[in-house]
C-alpha cells in the first residue's frame, strides 16, 4: 500500500505528463498542416527570387515531396503518442516487467532483458512506417537506391553493433546505478561522455566502413583545389574520401568524420556528381566554417552539459516512488528494510527516455534557431574563403536535388528546420563575391 505522500506527486506527474503529450502533440499536428496548407498554396508557381532558375515541375515535385514526407510525419507522431501512452500510462512497460520478472527473476540480466525487449518491440512498432518511407515514399520522388537485401544487411549489421556496443554500455550504466553510491549518475555521465568521444575516433575508421565504401578523391584538379582551400584555412585531416552514398540514396552531402587526428573529408559521391569544382570547394569552406567558429566544439560542450543535467535528473528521479507510480509502473522501491525489492534502475531508464522528449519539444524553436545561426556564420565564412557564387549556386542545386521546398511555412521553420530555408538563406550571400 502506498502512503498518500507519495500519491499526490504522482498525481501531479500524470496529469503534468498527460496535459504535456496531449499539448505536444496538438502543436506538432497544427505545425504540420500549417506547413502542408503553405506549400500548397505556393506549389502553382516558381517564388519571384528563383524564376528562371528552377523550372515549375522541378518546383513542385518539391512541393509534392514536402507534402507526402508532412503527411507521413502525422502517421509517425500519432503512432509515436499512442506507443509512449502505451508504455507508461496505459500499462506496457509494467507488464513487460512483471513478465520478464516472472520468467527469470530480478537482477541484472532481467533488467538488461527488459532493456533488449522493449528495444526490439519498439523497433517492431516503428518498422511498417520505415519501410513504407524508403521503398514507397523516397521511391515514389526518385531518391531511394536502397534494395530490400541491402535493407536487411545494414539492419543485421545495426543489430549486432547495438548488441556489441549498446548492451555493455547498458550494463555499466546499470551496474553503476546499483553499485556508485547516491552520486551514481555522475560516473555514469563521466563513462558517457567518454564512451562518446572514443566512439567519435572509431567511427571513421571501424564502424563507417561496414556500411559504406570509402575510397580517396581521385580527381586530381579537385584534390588540388580542396588541399589548398584546406591549407588557406589552417585545417588538417587524415584525408580526403569519396562515399558510395548512391548506393543507398540520390541525396547528396559532404561531412567532416572523426575527431582530431583522426578526422576526414568525406564527400558523397553524388555530390561530385552533381557540383562543380567550384562548388564543392564552396561546400566544403561552409563545413570549414564550423569548425572555425567551434561550432562543433560548442555542440559537443552543450551535449554534454544537457546530458549533465539529464543523468543528474535520473539520479533523482530514479529515488522518487512518485516517479514510477505517476508513469504506471509498479516500483519496487523497498518501504522498509525487510521488504526485498526488485531493482528499478533499467525502468527508470526507460521511463526517462520515454518521458523527457515529451516536455523538452517545447524548447526546439530555441535549439533551431541556434542552429540556423551556426549556418548562416558558416556560410558567411564560405564566402569569405571560396566564392559566394560558387555557394549560391551548389545550395541551389542542393536545394533542387533533394526536392526541399522553396516555400517553408515560416512557423514550421522555427521549430523544425536546423538549416536556413533557402529564400532566407541564399538572400545572405553576396553571389558576386568570389
Amino acid at each position: 500500500m502506498f502512503a498518500l505522500e507519495d500519491l499526490s506527486p504522482a498525481i501531479g506527474l500524470t496529469l503534468a505528463f498527460a496535459v504535456a503529450l496531449v499539448l505536444g502533440l496538438a502543436l506538432k499536428f497544427w505545425l504540420v498542416t500549417r506547413q502542408i496548407r503553405y506549400v500548397a498554396r505556393h506549389r502553382a508557381e516558381v517564388p519571384a527570387r528563383f524564376a528562371g532558375r528552377i523550372a515549375l515541375a522541378t518546383h513542385q515535385k518539391a512541393a509534392d515531396y514536402t507534402i507526402a514526407k508532412a503527411r507521413l510525419g502525422v502517421l509517425e507522431m500519432a503512432l509515436g503518442a499512442v506507443a509512449v501512452l502505451g508504455w507508461t500510462l496505459l500499462g506496457g512497460l509494467d507488464a513487460l516487467n512483471q513478465a520478464l520478472l516472472a520468467v527469470s527473476g530480478a537482477g541484472l540480466l532481467q533488467q538488461l532483458a527488459l532493456l533488449l525487449a522493449f528495444a526490439a518491440i519498439s523497433g517492431l512498432i516503428d518498422l511498417p512506417l520505415s519501410l513504407y518511407r524508403i521503398f514507397a515514399l523516397e521511391q515514389r520522388f526518385g531518391f531511394n537506391r536502397m534494395t530490400l537485401r541491402l535493407w536487411l544487411v545494414d539492419a543485421l549489421k545495426g543489430l549486432l553493433l547495438g548488441v556489441l556496443i549498446g548492451l555493455p554500455i547498458a550494463a555499466l550504466i546499470l551496474w553503476l546505478m546499483a553499485a556508485a553510491g547516491p552520486l551514481w549518475w555522475l560516473w555514469a555521465w563521466g563513462l558517457w561522455m567518454g564512451l562518446q568521444l572514443l566512439l567519435m575516433l572509431v567511427y571513421p575508421t571501424f564502424i563507417a566502413p561496414l556500411f559504406n565504401e570509402f575510397r580517396p578523391l581521385q580527381d586530381p584538379a579537385l584534390q588540388a583545389g580542396v588541399s589548398a582551400l584546406m591549407q588557406r584555412c589552417g585545417f588538417s585531416a587524415k584525408g580526403l574520401f569519396v562515399m558510395d552514398g548512391s548506393r543507398r540514396s540520390a541525396h547528396a552531402n559532404a561531412y567532416f568524420t572523426g575527431f582530431g587526428a583522426a578526422r576526414r573529408v568525406v564527400f558523397h559521391d553524388t555530390l561530385l556528381q552533381q557540383l562543380t569544382p567550384g562548388e564543392v570547394q564552396a561546400v566544403l569552406a561552409h563545413e570549414l566554417g564550423h569548425f572555425k567558429h567551434r561550432h562543433i566544439t560548442w555542440r559537443i560542450a552543450l551535449m554534454s552539459a544537457l546530458s549533465l543535467a539529464g543523468f543528474a535528473l535520473l539520479g533523482w528521479l530514479s529515488g522518487q516512488m512518485w516517479f514510477y507510480i505517476g508513469l504506471g509502473v509498479r516500483p519496487g522501491i523497498a518501504l522498509g528494510p525487510a521488504l526485498a525489492a526488485a531493482p528499478n534502475d533499467a525502468l527508470a531508464l526507460l521511463l526517462f527516455l520515454l518521458v523527457v522528449p515529451v516536455f523538452t519539444f517545447f524548447m526546439a524553436p530555441l535549439l533551431a534557431q541556434l542552429s540556423r545561426r551556426h549556418e548562416f556564420q558558416a556560410d558567411a565564412y564560405a564566402v569569405a574563403q571560396a566564392s559566394g557564387a560558387d555557394l549560391s549556386s551548389a545550395l541551389l542545386k542542393l536545394y533542387e536535388g533533394s526536392a526541399a521546398t522553396l516555400t517553408p511555412d515560416p512557423v514550421y521553420v522555427q521549430f523544425h528546420y536546423s538549416h536556413p530555408p533557402a529564400a532566407e538563406r541564399l538572400a545572405r550571400i553576396p553571389a558576386g563575391n568570389g
